[in-house]
């Protein structure tokens, strides 16, 4: 077991978790804690930058502490660590003291959408287009940035006089677990800025200009697998090497080891992304999706195509703590199976817009179809399908996008994770609404294994990528049974209620 296990944090959304994983892939010890949602306006969402820290800090203890317990390992044991997070989230900091300027905007606010269309009245989409890969759009750093710089008193000119530092969740936490010694972040979590020339490999200055973002508060751009730096030994007993990081769908990519041009996977979080690996094709989308970044890995670059949707297991959270109606999320799964189907009802969860295709940051979520036979077995059968049919809009705009542009077609099944598809329910609607076989690995948490991987593939623990891809292990497939006229008709009622949810404001 020496120097064998791998410290995986995972900062996501709604909490913060370190997991400590052996070679093979297997969770030895972990731990978690809830995150705080911040809703100052409508549309906005926040996070304290300092209770991520904290809550990062003692879940990584707690999870040494438990391997222990129970397995003998020590701090010793451990050779590396990989990191992952929450995407987009944008967070500016004192270069000085560390502490954050304002709490960190997160990737689902909206507050930003009228200088996106600004932007695109400018004339800035192609070019935004063409050099990111992504759409104008709230969801991304760039404008939280600028927010930030021209919203909060003195923060613009402590930023110009280089006082200021901006990172996604990942360079904060980098920073903070090196004492403010490195000042990086990685290719993937780059890429999904708004700023970052995913073809050259660089900032772009022309849009740093246009949103009057001083180059000096930007990270430097590393490979996912590298030697970021190490922590303070203080914080775990150690010197522990930091040798990977991703943003989360691109560590779910690793973890699910989606190496090979036209495979894909969707994970099921607080929301829904699903990431087509194109190799080494930047592949224009036709169809509103995102060209990014999957991994760069010895100065080689991945690309995919990915489509984003905003919720998913938000809804079922908002089921549970908005509605009230369940005590726990698990009970949903009963409550879809006591019915035999939505009884006509759709819930289209555009709870802070519309993401990908239609990106819509002013759609607002709706319930259709409720008559006086509807119950809430029924609104929270069709809250599950829902992810279904989202999934179904991303596929077939993915299939648009390939098709031709020499960058593998679409695979024969979708390998799943995250938290939602450890309900089986979830998986078989998946299954019958796409049409295709749904692939459940071993391990379903694949966010901090792919993190996991990256760093141990830094330091040797793994020989390259087809050892990663070795590791991978299938749990259950889920086939379709679902006929093809009722998945015509339900999808058909999708389309008529996603419709009527939107606002004709989408970028």
């Amino acid at each position: 077991m020496a120097s064998s296990c791998i410290l995986a944090i995972d900062q996501g959304t709604t909490s913060s978790r370190a997991i400590l994983f052996d070679r093979s892939g297997a969770a030895v010890a972990s731990a978690q804690r809830e995150l705080e949602q911040h809703y100052p306006a409508d549309g906005w969402v926040e996070h304290d930058p300092d209770v991520i820290w904290n809550d990062v800090v003692q879940v990584c203890r707690e999870a040494i502490a438990h391997a222990g317990e129970t397995a003998g390992i020590v701090v010793g044991d451990i050779a590396t660590i990989g990191i992952t997070n929450q995407r987009e989230t944008a967070v500016v900091w004192d270069r000085s003291t560390g502490r954050p300027v304002h709490r960190a905007i997160v990737w689902q606010d909206r507050r930003t959408a009228p200088l996106c269309r600004r932007l695109v009245a400018d004339g800035l989409e192609t070019a935004i287009r063409e050099r990111t890969g992504l759409v104008v759009d709230a969801y991304f750093s760039a404008t939280k940035i600028a927010w930030i710089l021209d919203n909060v008193e003195g923060v613009r000119a402590r930023a110009e006089r280089g006082e200021l530092a901006f990172g996604t969740i990942d360079s904060f936490l980098l920073w903070k677990l090196t004492g403010g010694r490195v000042h990086a972040t990685d290719a993937s979590n780059a890429a999904r800025t708004m700023i970052f020339d995913i073809a050259r490999q660089d900032w772009d200055d022309e849009l740093l200009a246009a949103l009057r973002i001083p180059r000096a508060m930007l990270p430097v751009v590393c490979d996912n697998a590298c030697t970021f730096g190490e922590c303070d030994p203080e914080l775990f007993g150690a010197p522990l090497s930091i040798n990977g990081m991703a943003g989360d769908q691109q560590a779910a990519t690793v973890g699910q080891a989606c190496f090979q041009p036209g495979m894909l996977k969707s994970t099921y979080g607080t929301g829904c992304f699903a990431l087509l690996n194109t190799g080494g094709h930047l592949v224009p989308s036709r169809n509103r999706l995102l060209s990014t970044i999957a991994y760069r890995i010895g100065g080689r670059t991945t690309y995919a195509i990915e489509g984003s949707i905003f919720v998913a297991g938000a809804a079922v959270q908002w089921i549970r703590d908005g509605l009230k109606a369940v005590r726990h999320a698990s009970e949903t799964e009963a409550l879809a199976r006591s019915v035999e189907d939505s009884h006509g009802v759709y819930l289209v969860p555009a709870f802070t817009g519309l993401g990908a295709p239609w990106w819509d940051p002013d759609a607002r979520g709706a319930i259709f179809g409720l008559t006086r036979d509807s119950s809430l077995a029924h609104i929270v059968h069709a809250t599950l399908e829902s992810v279904g049919y989202q999934t179904a809009d991303l596929i077939r705009a993915m299939s648009d996008d390939v098709d031709g542009a020499g960058a593998g077609g679409l695979p024969a099944t979708l390998r799943v994770d995250g938290g939602m598809v450890a309900n089986d329910w979830v998986c078989q609607s998946l299954a019958d609404i796409l049409g295709m076989p749904v692939d459940r690995p071993e391990v379903i948490e694949t966010t901090a294994l792919g993190a996991a991987y990256l760093a141990g593939l830094d330091v040797g623990l793994f020989t390259g990528l087809d050892d990663i891809s070795d590791a991978w292990r299938l749990q259950h497939r889920f086939e379709p049974v679902m006929d093809v006229a009722t998945r015509k008709r339900k999808l058909d009622g999708w389309a008529a209620a996603v419709n009527r949810v939107r606002t004709g404001n989408g970028s």
